[in-house]
């Protein structure tokens, strides 16, 4: 006999159900919104991880028209979940991490036929996109905490440091980008790692996951462990011209986690989901800890510091 439990989910459209067999467990993926991102994308982009021997949750069968797919169960236990514990080695798992980083940023087929037959080609990370993304903080997170006065003008300024900054960019965008890479997408399957949650994957920046995964804001770490993880990545990647990996490593930090005060803020408003809001505090921490290291952030802390002094030390 097998049975369906709904599991936890995340912050996407998306529902999860286990499937209990005889044998085997699997997960059952719904997804009435978003369904072509949240099911034919994200199946060829695993497919393309699977493909490169990275692991990722393989296709068991596929039913689009009625909302679902069939993947496969890499069961409970997150990085995320094996590092709250008391007597864990956190930087021999992050070295892990790390190394699984690199080999995903050797990827290098960049399409593949999906489960409709078609050929799915990785978008670039274009300036646009960044664009839109930060400025999720002014759609949201000022739109509901500024006085309607200062709104617009807020706005504007905002978005025309934005585009400064994403301006400053000195690295190419030519790797994979799982894009939402920290420990919580990432399982212990027996000894190995795998990676779920890759359907918002491009080809972008190299300094970006690694900003993800270490400032990452549901999971607290000191600095000096932060630049342990960091220096770790550094020497196993001779061959990068540190001033410009750290000068991106840093934008794209205050950038993600921008936009990330603005996702959280609307999961919240238009969504219901309130538990995201308590997570908000740790990343202005984060955007504070980046912005006073670097020049390059002057404009952007003297426009915060101006409309959110409470957030900006």
């Amino acid at each position: 006999m097998e049975s369906l439990k709904k599991i936890k989910g995340d912050a996407s459209f998306r529902e999860f159900y286990r499937k209990k067999g005889k044998n085997t467990n699997s997960i059952i993926v719904l997804a009435k919104k978003e369904k072509f991102k949240n099911l034919i994308i994200y199946e060829a982009i695993n497919r393309i991880l699977n493909k490169n021997k990275i692991l990722a949750p393989k296709l068991f069968k596929e039913n689009y028209k009625k909302n679902c797919i069939e993947i496969q169960d890499f069961g409970d236990n997150t990085i995320f979940n094996i590092l709250r514990r008391k007597k864990v080695n956190k930087f021999s798992y992050f070295k892990k991490i790390i190394d699984l980083l690199i080999r995903l940023q050797l990827v290098k087929n960049k399409n593949i036929k999906n489960l409709k037959n078609k050929i799915y080609y990785i978008p670039k990370y274009n300036e646009k996109i960044l664009i839109d993304e930060a400025n999720l903080f002014s759609k949201w997170y000022a739109e509901e905490n500024l006085k309607n006065s200062k709104k617009k003008i807020f706005t504007k300024k905002f978005e025309k440091i934005i585009r400064k900054l994403v301006s400053k960019l000195q690295l190419k965008n030519d790797v994979f980008v799982h894009r939402d890479f920290h420990v919580s997408n990432l399982m212990l399957v027996r000894d190995e790692i795998g990676v779920i949650d890759s359907q918002d994957a491009l080809i972008g920046n190299r300094a970006y996951d690694l900003a993800s995964l270490i400032d990452d804001v549901r999971f607290k770490t000191s600095k000096s462990f932060k630049k342990k993880v960091y220096d770790y990545y550094l020497r196993k990647q001779k061959s990068l011209i540190k001033n410009k990996f750290k000068n991106d490593f840093e934008i794209l930090s205050v950038l993600r986690n921008l936009k990330i005060i603005g996702i959280f803020t609307r999961l919240s408003l238009r969504d219901g989901k309130k538990k995201y809001i308590k997570l908000i505090p740790y990343t202005w921490e984060l955007i504070n800890m980046r912005i006073k290291e670097n020049e390059v952030f002057f404009d952007l802390k003297s426009l915060l510091s101006q409309n959110f002094e409470k957030k900006i030390k």
